[in-house]
Order: C-alpha cells, then sequence, then structure tokens
C-alpha cells in the first residue's frame, strides 16, 4: 500500500495525504524516523514490528509521484519476553528506531524495546545462486555416489526481494526501561537511555557496554528524578545531553571523565514562586530533547510548552513556544485521565528554521523561529483529501466560538501526536495519529 503525499508553500499552506492505517491496538505506532538521506522512513509499533517505506523515485509522465512513500519491507523486530528472575513481563513494543549513516547497498538501523537493542540489516536481493554439486534444486542434499561432474554456480535472476535481517543483539545491560537511543557521529559508538543510567556501546560488540552516567541513588527512597532522554551532539562525539523529570538539562563531555555524573553545564530555567501548584513538578517533566543540525540549539518539550536553548547561555531559554496553554485549565481532569504524563515528541526542520510538536484531538503545532508566526494543523482522515491544503484549526477557549474553531471542551484526548520525524533536508513530514501515519509536503506549484 502507498502512502500519497502532495505538496504546501508556507507554514500555513501544508498539503494532505491518504493516510497509512494499520488495524489492530497492537499497531498503534510508537516511533516514526527518516533515514539520513530522507528515502526511507521507518515506524514501529506496539505489536513490536517495523515497518520500513520507501521513497518513489521521479517519472517524467507524473512527476507529483516523486512525493510518494510505497511500503518497502516489514519485519517483526522484537517479541514479548518474560523475566523469570523478577517475574517481569517485557513487552514487545519499540520505543525508539535510530538510523545509521549508508555506507553500502544495504541499510542499518537500530531498534529498542524496554530492554533490548537489536541492530538491523536492510538488503535487497535480486538474484539466486544455482548449480550446486552437493544440493539438488530444491536444496535436498545429493548422493555423493552420484555426482559424475563438477558444477560451477550461477547466479540467475529473480524477482526483487527485501530482507531484514538482526545483525546484532545488545542485550542485558538495563535494568530499568529504556527510553531512548542515539548514535554518536564517530558511526562507531551509540548511547542507550534507561531511567537511571546511560550506556555507551560500541556496535561491534554486544557482551560489553560501558556505563557514562549513573544517578541512581544508594537508597532509592531518596531518588527525586529520573532521566526521560538523552542525545549525541550531532558533530562532537564526546559530547551528548541528557535530560531529567525535573525540568533540568545536562549537557556532558566524556573527555574530562569516564563516568559523566558531574555535568559540563546545567540548563535550567528557575521556577516562578507565583505559578507553583501540584502539578508543576509533573508538567515540567521534559519528555523530548534534541540537538538543532548545527549543534548550537537545543530543543526541549514538557507537557505545556516548547523551548529552544543556546548552548552557550545556561540561566534561561532562548525561545519558548505554548504549545496548547489552553490546557492549564484542565490539568486536573488530565491528571485523572493520566493523559498529564503522555509524552511528546518535537523534531526540527532541516535548516533549525521551524519546529514541530504534537497535541491533543490529533493535532500537530508548527512554530517558525524567524517570522514568529505558528500554525495549528489537524491530523485526520476525514479532512484529509489527496492533494487538498490542509486548513489552520484554533481552539476556543471561552466566549463565543466561531464556525472554524473548535471548543476546548470538545478535544478528543484520546487522540494525540506523540511521534512525529521531518525530513532532513526537504518540507516533508510524517505524523503518528495512534494507528494511522500521515504524510504531509509542501505544496508544489
Amino acid at each position: 500500500m502507498s502512502v500519497s503525499v502532495v505538496l504546501a508553500d508556507s507554514l500555513n499552506e501544508v498539503m494532505c495525504c491518504f493516510p497509512f492505517v494499520f488495524s489492530v491496538p497492537a499497531d498503534i505506532i510508537s516511533t516514526v524516523e527518516f533515514n539520513p538521506t530522507g528515502e526511507l522512513l521507518a515506524t514501529g509499533d506496539k505489536g513490536g514490528r517495523v515497518v520500513v517505506f520507501q521513497r518513489e523515485q521521479e517519472s517524467k509522465n507524473q512527476p507529483h509521484r516523486r512525493g510518494e512513500y510505497n511500503v518497502y519491507s516489514t519485519f517483526q523486530s522484537h517479541e514479548p519476553e518474560f523475566d523469570y528472575l523478577k517475574s517481569l513481563e517485557i513487552e514487545e513494543k519499540i520505543n525508539k528506531i535510530r538510523w545509521l549513516p549508508q555506507q553500502n547497498a544495504a541499510y542499518f538501523l537500530l531498534s529498542t524495546n524496554d530492554k533490548t537493542v537489536k541492530l538491523w540489516k536492510v538488503s535487497e536481493r535480486d538474484k539466486r545462486p544455482e548449480g550446486y554439486n552437493l544440493k539438488d534444486e530444491e536444496g535436498r542434499i545429493r548422493d555423493p555416489t552420484t555426482i559424475t561432474a563438477l558444477r560451477v554456480p550461477v547466479l540467475q535472476p529473480m524477482d526483487l526481494m527485501v530482507e531484514a535481517t538482526p545483525r546484532r543483539v545488545f542485550s542485558n545491560a538495563h535494568t530499568y526501561h529504556i527510553n531512548s537511543i542515539s548514535v554518536n557521529s564517530d558511526y562507531e559508538t551509540y548511547m542507550s537511555t534507561d531511567d537511571l543510567r546511560i550506556n555507551l556501546w560500541n556496535l561491534e560488540i554486544t557482551n560489553r557496554s560501558f556505563n557514562i552516567v549513573d544517578i541512581k541513588p544508594a537508597n532509592m527512597e531518596m531518588l527525586t528524578e529520573v532521566i526521560t532522554a538523552a542525545e549525541f551532539q550531532p558533530s562532537q562525539c564526546n559530547t551528548f545531553v541528557y535530560s531529567s523529570s525535573k525540568g533540568s538539562i545536562r549537557l556532558c563531555d566524556m573527555r574530562a571523565s569516564a563516568l559523566c555524573d558531574n555535568h559540563s553545564k546545567l540548563f535550567e530555567e528557575p521556577e516562578d514562586p507565583s505559578n507553583r501548584s501540584f502539578f508543576s513538578e509533573i508538567i515540567s517533566s521534559i519528555s523530548d530533547v534534541k540537538f538543532s543540525h548545527s549543534g548550537r540549539y537545543l530543543m526541549t518539550r514538557d507537557y505545556l510548552t516548547v523551548k529552544v536553548w543556546d548552548l552557550n547561555m545556561e540561566s534561561k531559554p532562548l525561545e519558548t513556544y505554548q504549545v496548547h496553554d489552553y490546557l492549564r485549565s484542565k490539568l486536573c481532569s488530565l491528571y485523572e485521565n493520566d493523559c498529564i504524563f503522555d509524552k511528546f515528541e518535537c523534531v526540527w526542520n532541516g535548516s533549525d528554521s521551524v519546529i514541530m510538536t504534537g497535541s491533543y484531538n490529533n493535532f500537530f503545532r508548527m512554530f517558525d523561529r524567524n517570522t514568529k508566526r505558528d500554525v495549528t494543523l489537524e491530523a485526520s482522515r476525514e479532512n484529509s483529501k489527496p492533494r487538498a491544503i490542509l486548513k489552520p484549526r484554533k481552539v476556543c477557549v471561552g466566549g463565543k466560538r466561531r464556525k472554524d474553531e473548535i471548543s476546548v471542551d470538545s478535544l478528543d484526548f484520546s487522540k494525540k501526536i506523540l511521534h512525529s520525524a521531518w525530513h532532513p533536508s526537504e518540507n516533508i513530514i510524517a505524523v503518528a495519529a495512534t494507528n494511522n501515519l500521515y504524510i504531509f509536503q509542501d505544496k508544489v506549484n
């Protein structure tokens, strides 16, 4: 099945597509990631499957089809397991996918569930060997006494087949649930992060990792925060950041110490005492942290806002964008239905000039850092017609509601955009809305 993508012209002109629809609860999408060239797009779901989409090549007859992504490969990455020692069921859900840069004709990606990271090779095969001496054409072993001549095997053409094979399995290194993985710019190492520890792995070595951050206290009753996300700096292989449930971001330098418990920089915004409430600590917890492509800025997402930090200014964020401030009065009910603990992701565009993040009611928000304009768009099957421009949506907080506005009381909190991705060089975005994948692109004249 194909996912049609059709194109927009400005921040307000985003065109929509046919969604790719997953049909059962296990198929709820849990991560979305473009590869470094943007030619491939991978999704992981709660059922442990990875679906890889490939972009259509441009055709002279149908130039607009260049934007379409078709299913390239589907494979089962993780299976449900049971830890008998701890009487703990380990879900197969894919928490994160990260691509490695392409070195040859094959593609490589890392996928992780709560406990185990796997390195997968996705490759094409369009030839098969024939003419074995010791096996017949069906693969059965031949009787050596019947072999009277030596044959030279030859490669015969066959229908194109895409294979996904596990090349490495990195396991038994995390006591707590893995929440993020990040590939280093040296392309030899990567880190995996759980609630209390960060481990550094070599991609070639599966039986040993190095613990580079450990915030577990001697007495667990003294635990005050957990690690929520971590990422390597895109060009300096010694630098990484990790965020915490207390709203702080720590930048660490592995040249300073093998164990980076002492950070180099701490990014934290002082809390306004007048705004303190029961929910303050919950909504300040950072759910995602991303370096800009330039490596100069950091973007963090908490429950209500997206913040951009300058690495040279630790005292306060450079920019703060309100994602859905109209929910501030709804925090009590959001706490009761557990929505307040939802973990929204955030992404940069290729030039670091626009940022995107999700919200409820299948809304997603885009903020232009240069013009300071923002727009709310909706990813839904009802208003997604091929090549139709998406109309900006507005939420009415109180008073008289206009025709094109939606009341804050009418928002559907079961529909949420938690996971999204932006093409590394073009204005193409992928948005996961529960078990639907939408791909949007700039408008073509």
